[in-house]
């Protein structure tokens, strides 16, 4: 039975080898110290958090996660550690909440490796405080126990790593905070969740022991930045918060809802057949449209997958662990080290194991059967935003009239089934911009792959990616512009120029990139102002107050400090006001400027003309591969749509 807990309260753990779950709502940091009979922490190797991971039977995630899990095996600490106590902290400079008492109620729970519950812990009553100390496990006599916590801090991380006696924990909590401000640059996010809820129904039968979240804490109400100005972490969020909700700090309403009608039931599949598996229906999610149902379905198989693909693991690892223990166990007496008694023992401790990995992989089979359904039948009914250039959908297409909620930037997969791909999409206006690495150190394909080549790739990318936008924007809502100060491109850049979509020639030489980077500065310098002042008609009337996209071509050559200096501005300010990047460039090269472009870099998305395992996901922490986008070899996709865009562009007198 489930011990549920409140502040101060402890409960005796009755086994030593435990995960602890962590749901919070909202990216958080999780961490773990250990402290000897006082409590004292003796020095930063008794510290486990996302820029040193793992310690001696303790493990806690790598990067900031809305979700965690952190395993313990408290008969593997070192020597003298009597106490573990778990800490979460808000990642700082993220552009996300700075106090607990804006986010729901961070809830912690304490299972055992089959994910039975032995003790759960909610963490009200939080306000101010950006970092807590949410439990801790601690040794009584030779018994382990699990007391709730829930101690908060104003002063952050500094303020909870020096109550506990850490030396220098100003600058450890900043090194901390460092190497989470580098995970998130690598992270996907996935949406808020909707006021419907989650999805009609889970693809996956993965038992997943996490409750609902739970309400937020008291308190007044956070006031909400504009999501039309507010620095976005982040990949791929869903619905932005839209301002305070009735009945609490946050409200997940979507931003562009024009109407208050509630929304239609979403299309259900024919009964099942006893015994069979329910079929998919592409839209099964809550929403108010169709686009929005299938956007909210593609961000839950996402989830739905990272969560059964963590399951299996986590099994394999316990069926490893408990045969390294049983064997341990079996051998401890030298005469069984040797003879039938020993060999005995292995044979049944690998049968053990063999026996519960294959459980695990069928259990892993089934749901990723399910979720391959349901992904061959999603995919057809996608609309063109969130299609792949093979889908039928691009030969039909026309430009829309409003915006979608999303684009689809490339497909996602891990390697336990790497024919199961999900859309990756990317929240529109971009909340981001976008950083296609044509290095050859991005990955094993990149590095077999000549120089030459790879940037040619790479430019290719940028350009369909270009194309994506300007397909479905309305007719003359988005602007490309392009910066090639070496004219290196002009064969990638041919669709884009023979159509006609781009807002002037390709910015080539020192003055081109002058000229072009002035320009754009001065849009958001103006927009800015008009924004601030509330005198959004006082604009000249020669300023193009739509979406714009700046497409940079071999970065760094052919930029002096001031040209950087203004990238990094329209980096840092420019998404706030419809000004974005996409850079093509490679990191290696670009380091030559050293850490000034470091922020540049982290405020990117970054991905790659070839498959690369390098994004993350925000529950468990996988590394997923990245797979572009490919237009089919030979079809001329590409060119028919960015007619059609031309065509529309004509039409509407653009």
């Amino acid at each position: 039975m489930t011990a549920e807990l409140v502040r101060g309260q402890n409960h005796t753990l009755p086994q030593t080898r435990l995960e602890i779950r962590v749901s919070a709502g909202t990216p958080v940091v999780a961490g773990a110290t250990l402290g000897d009979e006082r409590g004292t922490v003796r020095g930063v190797e008794w510290i486990a958090h996302p820029g040193s991971p793992q310690l001696p039977g303790l493990e806690v995630s790598q990067q900031a996660a809305a979700d965690h899990r952190l395993a313990v095996d408290l008969e593997a600490l070192p020597a003298g550690a009597h106490r573990v106590t778990v800490l979460l902290a808000l990642p700082v400079g993220a552009g996300g909440p700075a106090r607990f008492g804006a986010v729901p109620a961070p809830f912690v729970a304490v299972t055992g490796l089959d994910g039975a519950e032995i003790a759960t812990f909610t963490l009200t009553g939080l306000d101010a405080e950006s970092a807590v100390s949410a439990l801790e496990l601690y040794r009584r006599q030779d018994a382990w126990k699990v007391r709730a916590v829930g101690q908060g801090y104003a002063g952050g991380l500094a303020e909870m790593l020096a109550d506990q006696g850490v030396a220098g924990a100003t600058g450890l909590a900043g090194s901390i905070q460092e190497a989470v401000t580098r995970g998130l640059a690598r992270s996907v996010a996935p949406p808020p969740r909707t006021q419907g809820g989650d999805r009609v129904r889970h693809a996956t039968g993965s038992a997943d022991h996490r409750p609902p979240t739970p309400p937020p804490a008291p308190g007044p109400p956070e006031p909400l930045t504009d999501p039309a100005t507010a620095p976005q972490p982040h990949t791929a969020p869903g619905p932005a918060a839209a301002g305070p909700a009735a009945d609490g700090p946050i409200n997940y309403a979507h931003p562009r809802r024009q109407h208050a009608a509630p929304p239609s039931p979403p299309p259900t599949a024919p009964p099942a057949q006893p015994g069979q598996a329910a079929q998919p229906v592409a839209g099964d999610a809550t929403g108010w449209s169709m686009d929005e149902r299938l956007y909210n379905q593609i961000w839950g198989m996402f989830e739905d997958l990272a969560r059964a693909v963590a399951a299996y693991r986590s099994a394999v690892d316990f069926a490893e662990s408990r045969m390294d223990q049983e064997l341990d166990r079996a051998l401890s007496d030298p005469r069984n080290r040797i003879g039938g008694a020993g060999d005995r023992a292995r044979e049944a401790a690998r049968a053990k194991r063999d026996e519960l990995t294959s459980r695990a992989r069928e259990a892993l089979d089934r749901d990723l059967a399910q979720l391959a359904a349901e992904a061959a039948v999603v995919e057809p009914a996608l609309p063109a935003a969130y299609a792949g250039w093979g889908n039928p959908v691009w030969h039909a297409h026309r430009v829309p009239m409003e915006i979608p909620m999303a684009l689809r930037i490339g497909d996602l997969h891990l390697p336990e089934r790497t024919d199961l791909r999900v859309p990756l999409l990317v929240r529109l206006p971009l909340e981001r911009g976008i950083w296609v690495d044509s290095g050859r150190t991005a990955s094993e394909a990149a590095a077999l792959m000549g120089t030459d080549r790879l940037r040619g790739l790479a430019m290719e990318t940028a350009v369909a990616h270009a194309a994506r936008l300007l397909a479905v924007y309305p007719p003359g809502e988005f602007s490309v512009h392009v910066i090639d100060p070496a004219g290196a491109a002009a064969g990638p850049l041919a669709p884009l120029v023979d159509a006609g979509v781009l807002a002037g020639p390709p910015a080539a030489g020192a003055g081109g990139v002058a000229s072009v980077l002035a320009h754009l500065t001065r849009r958001v310098d103006l927009v800015q102002m008009a924004v601030r002042a509330g005198a959004a008609d006082s604009l000249p009337p020669d300023l193009d107050t739509g979406e714009q996209l700046l497409v940079v071509n071999d970065f760094p050559h052919g930029f002096d400090d001031r040209a950087v200096t203004q990238l990094r501005y329209l980096a840092d300010e420019g998404p706030a006001v419809g000004v974005h990047l996409l850079m093509v460039a490679d990191r290696e090269e670009a380091s030559v400027y050293g850490p000034v472009l470091d922020p540049l870099w982290r405020s990117l998305l970054r991905i790659t003309p070839v498959a690369d395992s390098h994004l993350a996901d925000p529950w468990v922490g996988h590394a997923w591969t990245y797979e572009p986008l490919a237009v089919p070899p030979g079809s001329r996709v590409l060119e028919q749509v960015l007619e059609a865009v031309a065509a529309a562009r004509r039409a509407a007198g653009r």
